[in-house]
C-alpha cells in the first residue's frame, strides 16, 4: 500500500498552493474523511473562491472512507494523550484511520513531527 495515503488537510491545501515538495505525492491514492473536506472546502473558500472550492470539493470527495466508533475512541485517546500539542479532532481521527488502515499520514503539521506512521513533509 505505498501507493495509498491518508492526506491531512495541511496536505492538500499545500498541493493546491502548487507547494513542489508535495509533487511526488500528487499520482498516489488519497484517502480523506468529511471533517478533512469540510476543512478543506473552508479554506479554500477563504483563501481563492467558492468555484474553486467547489472543483476541490468534487475532485476530492471520492476519496472519503467513513469510520467506526473504535477510531472515534482511539482519537479522542490520542486527542487527550496530547492535550498540549491542541491536535485537532480532525487530525486525531485521521491519523488513528491511517494507522488502523496501514497506511502513511501524511502531514506537514508540526503537531505530527517525529510521530510514529507519519510522512511529515514541508
Amino acid at each position: 500500500m505505498n501507493d495509498v495515503y491518508f492526506f491531512d488537510s495541511y496536505a492538500v491545501m499545500e498541493i493546491i498552493k502548487g507547494n513542489p515538495n508535495y509533487k511526488k505525492y500528487l499520482d498516489k491514492n488519497v484517502v480523506l474523511i468529511k471533517e478533512n473536506i469540510f476543512e478543506i472546502y473552508l479554506s479554500v473558500l477563504r483563501q481563492i473562491d467558492k468555484e474553486k472550492a467547489n472543483s476541490i470539493i468534487d475532485d476530492y470527495y471520492p476519496c472519503v472512507i467513513d469510520f467506526d466508533k473504535d477510531v472515534i475512541k482511539e482519537a479522542a485517546e490520542l486527542k487527550l494523550r496530547h492535550y498540549k500539542q491542541n491536535i485537532s479532532m480532525t487530525d486525531c481521527i485521521g491519523y488513528i484511520l491511517a494507522m488502523k488502515l496501514g497506511i502513511k499520514f501524511l502531514t506537514g503539521d508540526k503537531e505530527f513531527e517525529g510521530f510514529e506512521n507519519v510522512e511529515f513533509v514541508k
